[in-house]
């Protein structure tokens, strides 16, 4: 592969996004031959069926893989306690929250690591809401319905960092408990936010 192919492959993806579809790539002037022999070099490689990134890990983030892979995820659970600040526990897994009809095979990638969590359709758009992180937007779920996530998973969770997230909630300026009620009731979980943090709804 001629320098100048590797070269123009690096200006595509600074030009285009950390995350490139086949499509993007060959749309820009990059041959099926092309970018076969970038990645039998080693100079991107594939992230999904049809996705690429270049192999330098500094030149792409998690963040851009999940918005470009799963534009409609939503960070969820211990992902959404860690960017709120009420966990001290990084996740092993970029916790993502989709509808219940979305393809399972979607997140069968190598990186980042991505754990689905699927949830029924009446309930999925409750509580969505976005944020940046490291300079890019995705969607998040807000810390009420993060809270009444917590609550319906408690079994699942670590002790721990379940009782972590009550406490710093409880504790933040932040918090709403009008809409805390809201989605307790659409979600089914008032008898236990009423038992677990001592609010009355």
């Amino acid at each position: 592969m001629e320098t100048n192919k590797e070269d123009f492959v690096k200006y595509i993806f600074t030009d285009n996004g950390s995350v490139l579809r086949t499509k993007t790539l060959r749309n820009n002037g990059l041959s099926s031959r092309d970018i076969k022999k970038l990645t039998d070099k080693g100079i991107i490689e594939q992230v999904r069926w049809g996705y690429y990134r270049l192999s330098d890990e500094s030149s792409f983030s998690d963040i851009q893989v999940l918005i470009t892979l799963f534009p409609d995820g939503v960070l969820y659970l211990e992902s959404a306690l860690d960017h709120y600040g009420y966990t001290e526990r990084t996740p092993a897994a970029w916790k993502i929250a989709v509808d219940e009809k979305t393809s399972r095979t979607r997140f069968r990638i190598p990186y980042p690591k991505v754990e689905p969590h699927f949830i029924s359709s009446a309930k999925f758009p409750i509580g969505i809401t976005k944020t940046t992180i490291e300079g890019t937007e995705i969607k998040i779920y807000d810390r009420e319905r993060t809270i009444c996530d917590c609550l319906l998973h408690r079994n699942k969770m670590d002790p721990e960092v379940f009782n972590q997230a009550i406490q710093a909630y409880l504790k933040d300026n932040n918090r709403r408990e009008y809409v805390l009620a809201e989605y307790a009731s659409k979600l089914r979980v008032i008898r236990k936010v009423k038992e677990v943090l001592g609010i009355w709804l």
